[in-house]
């Protein structure tokens, strides 16, 4: 290798490090900015002592002692009241509810979207994405007239007889009633979270290589064992992708609810909303805050470690 070349490696090697640096940087930034950063002041919050207008430092330097004051009795409030521990599995419920409901129908409506032909599927996805051009509260408050009285879709569950099987199964508290139930409260949530399980699945749908459907197929295997075998694991990171998508903003949903649930559905959006602007207690709306992000986080991590040890641990 000549001198030329040995002196512009370094300076080659140095370039790339740098665009290396700064593309892993801005998600991190990112991150720190718009997550760790909120979070932080969140925390703070909840464990400071509310004084009129402003929050009371947590330390404090007198005399020669250095003081820290870390208000707890928020967050055992939390723990011994009843209203905020069944808000908080009532979120929980609903938000893995919507996301199994968004899955069974996301999958096979991605399924299909990836296997159509090649000029139809920008048009399948324009349709996916044709709500999204639509005002957010706008689509949900139009399921108060499709589901109320003398809706069309009221009426064609009337007609199909389906609302006894709401009421055997207790998503409706009776006949002719659809709105300000949990029915109406997981209709509401899947019609609006299903695009976020449709478009990861439908990218990972879209990249399987299908000779290995055709090998199973050589091999003897019926389409539904091809499917169940191959397909369902392939598309796992799409599914699990999806669900998170679904998952994490159902868990503290409030419009949805305000609009569509009823007193059995409160969930803990509402007692948040509650707690900043009805109380006014920003100290314990924050620890509401902090203990539901720390529900949803956790596991999150959990799983996403075993993921990690497990592709670590494939041969």
């Amino acid at each position: 290798m000549s001198a030329p070349s040995r002196s512009l490696l370094p300076a080659r090697l140095s370039k790339l490090l740098r665009g290396r640096s700064l593309v892993i940087g801005i998600p991190y930034a990112w991150l720190l900015i718009f997550f760790a950063l909120p979070f932080l002041i969140i925390l703070k919050i909840s464990v400071s002592e509310m004084e009129t207008v402003h929050f009371k430092d947590l330390t404090s330097y007198t005399d020669g002692v250095f003081h820290i004051a870390i208000k707890t009795a928020n967050y055992l409030f939390i723990t011994q009241d009843d209203m905020y521990v069944r808000a908080y599995l009532i979120s929980l419920k609903y938000a893995a509810a919507t996301t199994l409901g968004c899955l069974l129908i996301g999958y096979p409506f991605s399924y299909f979207m990836a296997r159509a032909k090649p000029n139809l599927q920008p048009a399948l996805l324009m349709l996916v994405m044709l709500p999204f051009w639509t005002s957010f509260l706008l689509r949900v408050y139009a399921w108060k007239g499709l589901l109320g009285e003398n809706g069309w879709v009221a009426n064609a569950i009337e007609a199909l007889g389906f609302d006894r099987v709401l009421l055997a199964t207790g998503l409706i508290p009776a006949l002719g009633n659809l709105m300000h139930t949990p029915f109406s409260l997981v209709v509401g949530m899947v019609y609006t979270y299903l695009p976020f399980m449709i478009l990861p699945l439908y990218a990972n749908l879209s990249k399987m290589d299908l000779r290995l459907l055709e090998a199973a197929s050589d091999l003897g295997a019926t389409p539904w064992t091809a499917f169940w075998r191959i397909t369902v694991p392939l598309s796992k990171a799409g599914i699990i992708a999806g669900s998170m998508l679904v998952f994490i903003p159902c868990v503290g949903e409030f419009v949805i609810p305000e609009l569509l649930g009823g007193p059995e559905t409160l969930m803990i959006g509402r007692v948040l909303w509650d707690e900043f602007f009805s109380n006014n207690d920003w100290p314990m709306a924050s620890s509401v805050a902090v203990v539901m992000v720390l529900l949803i986080l956790v596991p999150l991590a959990l799983f996403s470690k075993y993921q990690a040890e497990s592709q670590e641990a494939r041969p």
